[in-house]
């Protein structure tokens, strides 16, 4: 009787199924770690909103590709399987399944020296303890299959088709929360144009600084701003086109004002500003100004210090 060698269709099955197995497990730990960061957010550890968004948009959009190709490639690896049992003990299959196992064991070590590790630091806050309790499971979840998969006939039970349909369950609620959170494609790109106007209005307002440290005065309008040398010109609003609203109200103060889509993340939520350091005299750092805004027209006003910002010496 001849021995069942593997074929370059089981090696190539075998790693597709490896890699996107990974990728689903790193996208499940992302989008826990997110959603807790974004629920429970730590008071010595501070996460910017629109980074938390990205990573879920990103985990997301991973798990929606790399999901249904691993559940494809695994059922077609299974019906092999049951067609040809003795593939089940294929030298490299084992390997693959051990490094598999190897893997998820130096995983849960490493999660378990860090939840002892936080303990002694004094930071083992309830967010700390469900992201462990979420690698923990889920390396756990896939550590314990595998086990049971080396030692077992898969091929004879009808456990793969349960952890199949628990799997999916697991990341269709995963992917829900991901809209809720993040919102449709159409919430985010209404966040994206806020997020522009912000960015404009902390350049204009990094001009007018700049203007009033050469001439001690205010611009009269946004238009007193362009600079044919540098190339520097007013940006307008990236959905009309129309310019920012610019008002002068005193020597040393002045308003720049916008038309937002959304409430901003801060405005609408609980979660921690940040804190950082005053700025250097004479140094221009937009990091720790509020620029939280709700629907609608929104005003900032901002008072330039000449202390911080003396005149520039030409």
């Amino acid at each position: 009787m001849t021995e069942l060698k593997t074929t370059p269709k089981d090696v190539f099955l075998q790693l597709l199924m490896l890699v996107t197995l990974y990728i689903c497990v790193i996208s499940l730990i992302t989008l826990s770690f997110a959603y807790i960061n974004y629920w429970l957010p730590d008071a010595l550890n501070y996460y910017y909103p629109s980074g938390i968004l990205d990573s879920i948009r990103f985990a997301s959009s991973m798990l929606i590709v790399s999901f249904p190709i691993l559940l494809l490639i695994s059922w077609l690896i299974q019906k092999d399987v049951r067609r040809q049992p003795k593939k089940h003990e294929l030298r490299f299959q084992k390997w693959l399944v051990y490094f598999t196992l190897l893997v998820a064991a130096i995983t849960i070590i490493i999660d378990l020296i860090q939840l002892v590790n936080r303990f002694y630091g004094g930071e083992l806050t309830l967010s700390f303890g469900l992201k462990v309790l979420s690698v923990l499971a889920l390396t756990g979840g896939v550590f314990s299959y595998y086990i049971w998969d080396v030692q077992s006939k898969p091929y004879q039970s009808k456990i793969p088709a349960v952890v199949a349909w628990v799997s999916s369950a697991l990341v269709l609620i995963m992917l829900v929360l991901s809209f809720f959170v993040a919102g449709s494609p159409t919430h985010q790109r209404q966040m994206r144009m806020d997020e522009q106007r912000v960015s404009d209005l902390q350049m204009l307002q990094g001009e007018m600084i700049n203007y009033w440290q050469m001439k001690e005065v205010l611009p009269s309008g946004l238009d007193a701003l362009k600079n044919e040398i540098s190339g520097f010109v007013p940006p307008r609003d990236p959905e009309t086109n129309s310019p920012y609203e610019y008002k002068v109200i005193s020597p040393l103060k002045f308003q720049l004002c916008a038309t937002f889509n959304l409430a901003s993340i801060f405005a609408s939520s609980e979660m921690n500003q940040p804190v950082v350091p005053a700025p250097y005299k004479g140094y221009y750092d937009t990091s720790n100004e509020v620029w939280n805004h709700e629907t609608g027209s929104k005003c900032f006003e901002r008072t330039i210090d000449p202390e911080l910002y003396p005149k520039l010496v030409r």
